[in-house]
């Protein structure tokens, strides 16, 4: 990052960006990945459709929270787009008038795939870490598993894996019960 040639990624760099890119901006630098492949839609989709009724609209859970799909947030200096994200709505009230969010997430899952899994472990991890992120999800739908992580001190603190069908209870959702065969496709086979 020393080098003076190197130009720093703004925030105008991302509205240049084709409609069929993700676009990042970590250490200064512009990162995109392609938008998700059909698995890693579906987990992440799947996993909304689990947390929202029960979390975000009280059905059949306590509510209290705000979960969102890909929302862009601004973690000065740094700009990031996790799979999903949430936030206590004591922290959170109401959703901003603005198209991206500054008050860092209770909660944040990535999604891996192969473009983008170096950069979500070892780039965007301790971002989270450092901005205080609470809890963090890490699901990988090629290998049908979910790493839950908890944030303990400014290291991640590992606390469970669940794989195939799994009855996931975790933190912080773990008023809930829901089997993680239901983020795959039905039609997918176990590795």
């Amino acid at each position: 990052m020393n080098n003076p040639a190197l130009k720093f990624a703004t925030y105008e760099d991302l509205f240049d960006l084709p409609d069929n890119l993700v676009g990042e901006i970590i250490h200064g630098q512009l990162l995109t990945h392609p938008r998700p492949a059909p698995r890693h839609a579906v987990a992440a989709l799947s996993l909304g459709d689990e947390l929202v009724s029960p979390f975000q609209k009280g059905r059949g859970g306590p509510g209290g929270w705000w979960i969102l799909v890909e929302p862009e947030l601004h973690l000065h200096p740094n700009i990031l787009v996790p799979d999903l994200a949430g936030w206590r709505r004591q922290r959170m009230p109401t959703m901003p008038s603005t198209a991206y969010f500054e008050i860092v997430p209770d909660w944040v899952c990535e999604i891996l795939s192969p473009s983008t899994a170096r950069t979500d472990r070892i780039v965007k991890l301790p971002i989270y870490a450092q901005t205080g992120v609470r809890h963090l999800w890490l699901i990988d739908p090629d290998l049908r598993t979910l790493e839950v992580y908890e944030l303990a001190g400014q290291h991640w603190q590992l606390l469970a894996c669940h794989q195939n069908d799994d009855s996931v209870s975790a933190v912080p959702f773990n008023a809930i019960h829901f089997s993680l065969a239901e983020l795959w496709p039905p039609d997918d086979s176990a590795p």
